[in-house]
């Protein structure tokens, strides 16, 4: 036999004298082993690079990482099914399964499995594995709440009419004559098969695929409680003899599959923000393939785009990529990309983002990034991974669920024996109501599915999460470090004084340091090169000190330009003494020197964000302490504190000093949140508990943080920390119901205070309490 189930009825078919079936049958039936085959033949497709390239990345020679759309979850013992079965097979690296967003990511070893072996995997169990995109995601969406529908329809009606036949037989209070007693319960019985074959289906196919792989998911008590009741129901009509439970049985199915479905249609709702991310780039651009000297346009593929294109973008019609306004005045709407709501003028040279809505006039755009390469691309890539990634407090909800749902089997057949020899007549319908009513489906619900509705609350905000564990830490987070430039400021640097040494041309001086700083992107680089002419000359054996400076030769001469202390090491010599004033100013000083002297000073300044108060106030005001970390000058950084109220500042650090400032927080048992901008905070970035990145920073920055603050409004991320400790505590009302409920429905059940049907009710109403509960983070008073 291929299977113990073709074993099983084989057996079956012998031993009730049927063999005779097996010369007379003239076709084989289908089984799953020679179904596979087939599978398998649809999957290989999977294995082409050309099918890859939409949905596959590759990390390294040989490693590849994919995103999927799982069909067929119901529950949170179903993820834990998947990735158990997809990480034991050899060559996948890692997989990680979101249960509200039913996505998985998988990565694996080329050289040693297949695509196709791990979506064959996955459908050995049962399931189905599709490449994600927001199309197939939406029809899966649709086809599940149709089929959801369609079930509960069926147990409603099912209901309505077992009812009809059942409360007669309640009413007449034994004085029915026995002919018309078992009419109503044949009826009810015949009533009840397609609630119990169509509508519970689910529960009954689920339990099974768990039974056969030896473990204990959410549907079996369920299926153990449904079929009991069905079996012992049937008996009793057959026997005309006991009692029947074919309303409560109907009763249930369509109060379970109620409460699912509202779950599943809120849930829906919450990813309603990542989906519209996923589905904003337009299938189709008009190009200009003849610009400037033609304006004819084609209407192309925006797969076809590439790099140095021209397109119209008309006015109500979206970015198509990344690109640079070349011709056309216009405002862009990018409210859902940075959660700004105010369009943003644009004119020609101008950076426009894909997937933004040119809202007044044509806009002549030159593409300058597609693809994976596009800033909407990055987002969903950082958003995709954030749901894939599963936190602490998840998996110990998920363990603690599944121990539960194994002592309650032990709990129910307890309770089964005792009152069999207590009361037989009790002892079904009270194992029923035990195995329903303290299924622990709220408890597995409890903190996915609130942290999938802040996540999408937050991106709506402009606030990106791109960790799994970033809501939680953000919420627990007891310091808060601030970098300056491009945080705390805007960052927008502009050159406000230039000093130069006696003999030295202003401009040779400028053009020198604009030669040293061309490759650097920090902002005091960007504004001597703004201030700087186009004709540069051109710096060799250029060497970048992280938080210090850069040295390079230009015409055989050997130049710093950086921080006093740094770029005068090389002379030895001192700063002049205009150079007082200036750093008491508390604008960043920049020096240019040689081997001999100190050639110019610059003083580039910066302002504060009109945001930066509100947030520093309120973080205090949480009993939040908050540290200004930077690299700049002491006078700089004072000043910047005086202006904010900050008391802890640490200025003049270097990229390490910033790192062992962290460390040492933490060896002190803080929860370091770090706000920070560039290539120099990546590394502390990486070492806080928590990390926040502007999301104008540099890409290394971005991928480093747990967020990304796509709007650069500190207002959205004082915002952003008042929604996670929200979630926080919903999370925390969540899972202290979903525990009361159980303690307390429990005993009550084993008691016989609750009828199967209420039980029904209550599991069902605790789930959709909890899915409620969690759409309150939505809402948010702002000020």
């Amino acid at each position: 036999m291929c299977c113990y189930g073709c074993q099983a009825v084989a057996k079956s078919i012998v031993d009730n004298g049927l063999a005779d079936y097996y010369r007379s049958r003239d076709a084989l039936p289908e089984s799953p082993r020679e179904a596979m085959p087939a599978i398998l033949d649809q999957l290989a497709l999977f294995d082409h690079a050309d099918f890859q390239r939409s949905f596959v990345k590759s990390l390294n020679e040989n490693e590849r990482e994919a995103s999927l759309l799982l069909e067929g979850i119901t529950c949170s013992a179903c993820i834990w099914l998947n990735e158990r079965q997809i990480a034991k097979l050899e060559g996948v690296t890692a997989v990680d399964i979101n249960y509200a967003t039913r996505r998985a990511r998988v990565r694996w070893d080329e050289s040693r499995i297949k695509l196709s072996d791990i979506l064959g995997a996955i459908a050995a169990i049962g399931y189905r594995a599709y490449p994600y995109d927001a199309a197939k995601n939406e029809e899966i969406s649709r086809k599940e709440r149709r089929d959801a529908l369609w079930r509960l329809w069926v147990a409603g009606f099912g209901m309505m009419q077992v009812m009809m036949y059942a409360y007669p037989v309640y009413i007449a209070n034994g004085e029915m004559t026995a002919d018309v007693e078992s009419l109503m319960r044949w009826a009810s019985l015949v009533l009840t098969l397609p609630v119990i074959f169509y509508s519970s289906a689910p529960f009954f196919r689920n339990a099974w695929r768990d039974v056969k792989l030896r473990r204990v998911g959410m549907d079996v008590p369920v299926a153990l409680g449904v079929g009991a009741a069905f079996v012992a129901s049937c008996w009793a009509t057959v026997n005309q003899s006991g009692e029947v439970y074919f309303d409560s049985v109907t009763m249930f199915v369509f109060f379970l599959l109620g409460g699912r479905f509202l779950e599943m249609t809120a849930r829906q709702k919450a990813l309603s923000v990542t989906e519209a991310l996923a589905k904003l780039l337009p299938a189709f651009a008009e190009r200009l393939s003849q610009y400037p000297v033609g304006q004819e346009t084609e209407q192309c593929v925006v797969a076809d785009l590439r790099c140095g294109d021209f397109v119209l973008v008309r006015a109500g019609d979206i970015v198509p990529a990344d690109g640079v306004v070349v011709d056309g005045f216009s405002c862009a709407s990018e409210a859902l990309l940075t959660g700004e709501s105010k369009p943003v003028p644009k004119a020609p040279g101008d950076q426009v983002t894909g997937g933004s809505v040119n809202a007044e006039s044509p806009l002549v755009v030159r593409v300058e990034q597609v693809g994976e390469g596009t800033r909407l691309s990055a987002i969903i890539q950082l958003m995709e991974r954030a749901a894939s990634e599963k936190p602490r407090i998840v998996e110990l909800a998920d363990r603690i669920a599944g121990i539960f749902v194994a002592v309650l089997l032990l709990v129910a057949l307890c309770v089964a024996v005792g009152w069999y020899s207590f009361d037989p007549d009790k002892a079904l319908w009270i194992t029923v109501s035990v195995l329903v009513v303290t299924c622990p489906c709220a408890l597995s619900l409890a903190t996915p599915i609130a942290l999938t509705v802040s996540a999408g609350a937050l991106a709506k905000d402009g606030l990106l999460v791109t960790r799994g564990h970033a809501i939680e830490t953000l919420a627990r987070a007891t310091h808060f470090v601030f970098d300056k430039t491009g945080t705390l400021t805007t960052g927008c640097m502009r050159l406000n004084g230039q000093w130069s040494a006696p003999g030295l041309d202003s401009a040779r001086a400028l053009a020198l340091a604009a030669a040293l700083e061309r490759s650097s992107e920090h902002p005091v680089a960007k504004a001597i090169l703004q201030s700087a002419g186009m004709s540069l000359p051109e710096a060799e054996r250029v060497v970048s000190e992280p938080g210090q400076g850069v040295e390079a030769f230009v015409s055989g001469e050997r130049y710093r330009i950086g921080r006093p202390s740094y770029a005068l090491a090389l002379s030895g010599n001192s700063l002049p003494a205009e150079a007082s004033e200036w750093l008491d100013s508390g604008e960043t000083v920049v020096v240019l020197a040689d081997s001999s002297r100190c050639l110019a000073m610059f003083r580039i300044g910066d302002e504060l964000r009109s945001e930066s108060r509100s947030l520093v106030r309120e973080l205090r005001a949480a009993g939040r302490r908050v540290v200004l970390l930077t690299g700049d000058a002491p006078s700089v950084a004072e000043h910047v504190a005086n202006e904010l109220g900050i008391d802890d500042v640490r200025a003049g650090v270097t990229p390490q000093g910033k790192y062992d400032c962290v460390t040492g927080l933490q060896a002190g048992g803080a929860v370091v949140a770090m706000v920070g901008d560039g290539v120099n905070d990546a590394p502390v970035l990486a070492q806080a508990q928590v990390s926040i990145a502007m999301g104008g920073g540099a890409q290394l920055a971005r991928t480093q943080s747990d967020f990304v603050l796509l709007s650069e409004n500190l207002d959205h991320l004082r915002l952003g920390l008042r929604r996670a400790r929200r979630t926080l505590v919903i999370i925390r009302q969540n899972l202290w119901w979903s525990f009361a409920y159980n303690f307390i429905a429990l005993p009550l059940a084993m008691a016989g205070l609750v009828t199967p049907w209420l039980a029904g009710i209550g599991m069902s109403a605790s789930s959709l309490l909890v899915v409620l509960n969690s759409l309150r983070i939505q809402r948010l008073e702002k000020d």
